[in-house]
């Protein structure tokens, strides 16, 4: 029999935020994956309390870990040491998946080896329940090397996708050394070193319910800080500069 094949799902998580994971979780469940594959759920707490272990799940294909508290980056580089997939996908402990997100991702990549990462439509979750969507996404399909990272400096730093939504093949992402070691952004990083060296793909279909909290992190005002803002903004744009102009492509091999 083959051995089934294993998308990573990664959450860092921080105390206030654990009482999201059920529904995390719950929307991992709903999930149908292609033939041949099964999902892990690793799950890093951003700290090491004694607050996040009690809505942790008690299933077989969820992996907790605990250590030094230093932001979102650090604790998705820990649990990627126990990510055993091909594949990788980002879901953050207060987000939630749609139903069909994990197979779309995948039959991106089996379908398109010169593809090395994949991004979804998203929609806010507020408060309230109601859901709101954004104007600007760009056509279903590949998205070029490049075209990510120059409709971010076009327009004042934001980028055409959201990070949140990534699913990543491992070896690349292994490759660029992870999300930055940033306060803030360092998935908004990531994405732009993926688009200076990959061709991505976009998913018209809703991937990802983005919860809009007063606990966020990037709700704090420390987030817009103008003056960390412009230094993250400019050691992202120059690693993504410099990893253009190396000439390095990336060139995956087929997921399957």
């Amino acid at each position: 029999m083959t051995e089934a094949k294993t998308i990573s799902v990664i959450t860092a998580v921080h105390a206030p935020g654990a009482h999201h994971l059920p529904e995390a979780y719950k929307s991992l469940l709903a999930q149908e994956l292609p033939a041949g594959w099964d999902w892990q759920w690793v799950i890093q707490e951003d700290g090491a309390t004694d607050e996040v272990a009690p809505h942790v799940p008690d299933d077989e294909r969820v992996s907790f870990g605990q250590g030094r508290a230093g932001r979102a980056a650090m604790a998705r580089m820990l649990g990627l040491a126990r990510a055993r997939g091909e594949a990788v996908k980002v879901l953050d402990a207060d987000d939630q998946l749609t139903p069909g997100t994990l197979a779309r991702d995948l039959e991106a990549l089996e379908r398109n080896p010169g593809v090395g990462w994949v991004t979804s439509r998203v929609l806010d979750l507020l408060p309230n329940g109601s859901t709101l969507g954004f104007e600007g996404d760009p056509a279903p399909g590949v998205l070029e090397r490049g075209s990510v990272l120059e409709h971010w400096r076009a327009h004042d730093y934001r980028a055409s996708v959201h990070p949140a939504t990534l699913a990543i093949r491992k070896d690349l992402l292994l490759a660029l050394g992870g999300w930055m070691a940033l306060p803030a952004s360092e998935d908004t990083g990531l994405l732009l070193a993926l688009s200076a060296v990959s061709r991505g793909w976009f998913n018209a279909e809703v991937g990802l319910l983005y919860r809009k909290w007063p606990g966020q992190v990037t709700g704090a005002a420390s987030h817009i800080d103008p003056v960390e803002r412009d230094a993250r903004m400019q050691v992202i744009d120059a690693r993504a500069t410099a990893l253009a102009r190396s000439g390095w492509v990336y060139s995956p091999s087929a997921v399957a």
